[in-house]
């Protein structure tokens, strides 16, 4: 428990810069959890001092499930992974949902602003050791799983829609997604 502390020193602030990808928990005010997967390049969750942090809302798939849990309860976590790295690290706060023009900072990626920005006032922080990464190999290459072992994202969705019509390829679907990114 003493490895918590109250703001980003140093250390969580180096590891923000180098963090390329984070999971945001957030939940309704009845309880209803929610996590989603939040990427971008190295340090895109901005900080902006020792007890505030920044992350914009980039385009998905527009279910705005984080958006409005947000705005009925501003609590969340961040659980934020370097790759190559096997500590994480965990972030507790609460949140503000802001235009990008109430921003302090509105960075762009991919020449696209983003849509909005989320500022997270840090409650507490702390680094979280490595064994579940380790355990689960997550950054061995040997680990890897081949794509061609799991049905392609347009198989799934059909599948669980129920819809009729061709399927998205896997290799379609890559560049409609670099084309949004």
């Amino acid at each position: 428990m003493a490895k918590e502390i109250t703001e980003l020193d140093q250390h969580c602030q180096a590891f923000l810069a180098l963090c390329t990808f984070a999971v945001l928990s957030s939940a309704t005010p009845e309880g209803d959890p929610d996590i989603s997967p939040r990427g971008g390049a190295p340090g895109f969750l901005q900080v902006l001092d020792n007890r505030t942090l920044m992350l914009p809302d980039r385009l998905g798939n527009n279910r705005l499930d984080t958006l409005r849990k947000v705005a009925g309860n501003p609590r969340v976590a961040l659980l934020c992974l370097v790759p190559g790295i096997d500590e994480t690290l965990r972030i507790y706060g609460r949140a503000e949902l802001r235009s990008t023009v109430d921003a302090p900072i509105a960075a762009t990626e991919h020449g696209r602003p983003p849509r909005s920005v989320m500022v997270i006032n840090v409650d507490r922080a702390f680094m979280h050791c490595a064994k579940a990464l380790m355990r689960g190999r997550l950054w061995d290459h040997d680990a890897q799983v081949p794509r061609e072992a799991f049905p392609t994202a347009g198989e799934v969705l059909r599948a669980h829609t129920g819809a009729s019509g061709p399927v998205e390829s896997q290799e379609d679907m890559l560049l409609r997604y670099r084309s949004q990114l």
